[in-house]
């Protein structure tokens, strides 16, 4: 029994990502990136591992969270009860793509997300590609302009999609039409 679990937890150190697993409340939880700790004591060295987890609804609420155990399991365990507590709502256009364009930094990491038309598909590396795959979005087009660090990409992501502001929220504050927002003509004015 042991030397299967070692062997499953081998397979885990070398870089193999769990895939996605469907919760039973309608969430879904993608494993980004999983690495092994060490912590220096007086006898030597203690290994453990740190997991980072996106979760998300496919409907417009995403959320990550990182957790660190001795053992994986417990790990991705702790990173997914954090990612479930800390999700944000996402408005999105059409129920498909982002409303405008956008820039996101955290620390060394910066990413730039973009529109993108019907048809299009999630054009983003790694880390982002998980946490557009969660929140639902089928079109958008990103690039990772700064570190390749899984934990500042996904903060980054989340701190672009935190600034997206539809134009009904828009409208609403300026007092005025969406349609006057977005340059459309009514029909009484042709």
């Amino acid at each position: 029994m042991a030397a299967t679990q070692r062997g499953e937890r081998g397979d885990r150190e070398r870089g193999d990502r769990g895939g996605d697993r469907d919760r039973g409340d309608d969430l879904v939880d993608k494993l980004v990136s999983i690495n092994r700790v060490a912590k220096v004591v007086k006898g030597g060295r203690r290994f453990g591992f740190a997991a980072l987890v996106v979760v998300g609804d496919q409907k417009g609420r995403v959320g990550y969270g990182s957790g660190k155990a001795r053992e994986v399991p417990e790990a991705i365990r702790k990173a997914t009860e954090h990612a479930k507590r800390n999700m944000i709502r996402v408005n999105l256009r059409e129920g498909r793509t982002l409303h405008h364009d956008i820039e996101g930094r955290h620390g060394a990491g910066k990413v730039l997300l973009r529109t993108a038309p019907a048809g299009t598909g999630i054009i983003a590396g790694g880390p982002m590609r998980a946490v557009f795959e969660t929140l639902g979005v089928a079109d958008v087009v990103t690039k990772s302009l700064g570190s390749s660090n899984p934990h500042n990409m996904v903060k980054a992501t989340f701190e672009a999609l935190k600034g997206l502001n539809a134009p009904r929220h828009i409208a609403s504050k300026r007092g005025k039409k969406v349609s006057d927002l977005l340059g459309r003509k009514s029909e009484t004015e042709e």
